[in-house]
């Protein structure tokens, strides 16, 4: 091991300590249900935003997204964090923060799903809700330690499958034992420190990126001269790069998506009151700006450090071709790093998404192991369950969740973006529209409710056998799909269209479809009347 490994190793394990040591603190603290999923009800608007923002972005963006994205649409890539502040955080804080926080507190729902049994009393949609939310937060999470996996690789030098299935183990044990210990609270004080580390983090990587190449004009003069079939010359460094429609669908799917998303909403049932509102949007706003225009500003970059041609002697790290015809895009940033980087600050990096990984992770297995538990297990057991029982069992499912994500994440091949645009695609794609007007309209039905679950599950099942698991035998569909001016063969731009759908046909249902009884509708929006 070199002496940088070394330090690395060294800052990671402290780093580790320290997430272990605050599960045990604030272990003191989640006696209660209610302490163990929302913190007692005293988490501020610092640690709600910072909570907010870490959730939101890992090492999928870091690693997978950054990459894909950044080598697809040059500096324009810096479009997508953009987006993200202001459509994932700004505008996803103005229109559902006070609302979903008064209308869950009144109704005493404590998950999404348990959020849609209470708003459209019905036990069904909340059952139904509970699976879509456990099966489909199994992708998201292995594209996460799929990620990390690849960092830790270059960081240590790791070649074989074991040493990345010993990574993904780890990472997941980690998680679980703080996440176990002290719940919310834990991964509230976390995911601020993570915060935090997340900021200077990139703030650093970004600038030495910068200055490898020159500074920032000459790096985007050096893009400019890059060119292939489907990248012109002088595309790379534009304003909206060479392919402005399917980058809109990217902003659509990482920036709405969160609107739908259980473990982002979650932050809203948890935040103190509703004063605290205003200042977590502005934090968050600030938070998402920082890291998330960081990261896919450096992904831009990512053809100055890599190249396709293995008989290129210019120095740059040689990118594998992949079975698909397209570049090994999870390994790009890693490639940057490893060249751009002084060796020191390879530590830093490691903590940096790690501790980005780690905020998702936690709120993803609170998210998922709450909804099986309090929704579906509880609901079921003929004897009473108490809140011991409850949180007892929530450990043991945190287990469970993450052993499935493990052996899924430990497939090396997977596309990281493709698992995380398959799991916000159907969870989004399912729950955005019922949630958003279920706190706006009380004219909005079951029927449309259900309507908007099995189109978002069904539509992203038949895009993933059509386009992932059988895109041989479905040619003639594939090609089809390809030669739009939105790509729909792609994951990213059907998951974003889904979430429009089901915005889109959630009202138009409703008003052919009978309503919900006019008192549960009442009671649902009883906190709004002056």
């Amino acid at each position: 091991m070199t002496q940088s490994q070394g330090i690395t190793l060294l800052v990671v394990i402290v780093y580790a300590a320290l997430m272990v040591t605050i599960g045990i603190i604030t272990s003191r603290k989640s006696s209660s249900l209610n302490d163990f999923l929302f913190g007692g009800g005293k988490v501020g608007p610092w640690m709600t935003a910072f909570g907010f923002g870490t959730t939101y972005f890992s090492a999928v963006v870091f690693i997978g997204y950054a990459g894909q994205f950044g080598w697809a649409y040059g500096v324009s890539a810096a479009w997508i964090g953009i987006g993200n502040a202001i459509i994932g955080a700004t505008l996803a804080w103005l229109v559902l923060g006070k609302r979903t926080r008064l209308m869950t507190k009144h109704l005493g729902a404590k998950t999404m799903p348990d959020f849609f049994g209470k708003r459209y009393a019905s036990k069904k949609l909340k059952t139904a809700a509970s699976l879509i939310v456990f099966l489909f937060m199994i992708p998201y999470t292995a594209s996460v330690y799929n990620g990390l996996s690849r960092l830790f690789a270059m960081a240590f030098n790791f070649k074989s499958d074991q040493a990345y299935t010993i990574i993904i183990i780890a990472m997941a044990a980690l998680s679980a034992i703080y996440v176990c210990l002290g719940g919310y609270s834990a991964t509230a004080v976390n995911d601020f420190i993570q915060g935090l580390i997340m900021l200077v983090g990139i703030s650093c990587v970004v600038g030495c990126i910068l200055n490898y190449q020159g500074g920032f004009s000459e790096a985007v003069e050096k893009l400019g001269v890059i060119s292939d079939a489907a990248t012109p010359e002088n595309s790379l460094n534009a304003l909206f790069g060479p392919d402005p429609i399917n980058l809109f669908g990217v902003v659509i799917l990482t920036s709405l998506g969160t609107w739908g998303l259980p473990q982002m909403i979650h932050k809203f049932y948890a935040i103190r009151d509703e004063k605290d509102i205003t200042r977590g949007m502005i934090i968050s706003t600030f938070f998402c700006l920082i890291v998330s225009g960081g990261c896919y500003l450096l992904g831009g970059f990512g053809r100055l450090f890599c190249t396709l041609d293995a008989s290129d002697t210019s120095g740059k790290t040689v990118i594998n071709i992949l079975s698909n015809g397209k570049p090994e895009f999870d390994a790009i940033v890693p490639a940057m790093l490893e060249t751009a980087l002084p060796s020191l600050l390879i530590g830093l990096v490691v903590v940096l998404v790690l501790s980005a990984s780690l905020s998702t992770l936690s709120s993803l297995v609170m998210t998922s192991s709450t909804t099986m538990t309090h929704d579906l297990i509880r609901p079921a057991c003929k004897t009473k369950m108490d809140e011991k029982k409850e949180i007892l069992v929530m450990r043991a499912l945190i287990a469970v969740f993450l052993i499935i994500s493990v052996i899924v994440a430990c497939n090396k091949n997977a596309s990281i973006s493709a698992l995380m645009s398959y799991s916000w695609g159907a969870l989004s794609g399912s729950f955005l529209g019922p949630f958003l007007w279920g706190l706006y309209s009380k004219k909005i039905t079951r029927a449309a409710v259900w309507t908007s679950f099995v189109c978002g599950i069904v539509l992203t099942m038949t895009h993933m056998f059509i386009f992932s698991f059988f895109p041989a035998q479905c040619e003639g569909i594939v090609n089809a799909a390809k030669s739009l001016p939105l790509n729909l063969a792609s994951p990213i731009n059907a998951g974003a269209l889904l979430m429009i759908f089901s915005m889109i046909l959630t009202p138009i249902v409703s008003a052919f479809t009978k309503s919900t009884d006019k008192d549960v509708a009442e009671n649902a929006f009883s906190p709004f009347k002056a």
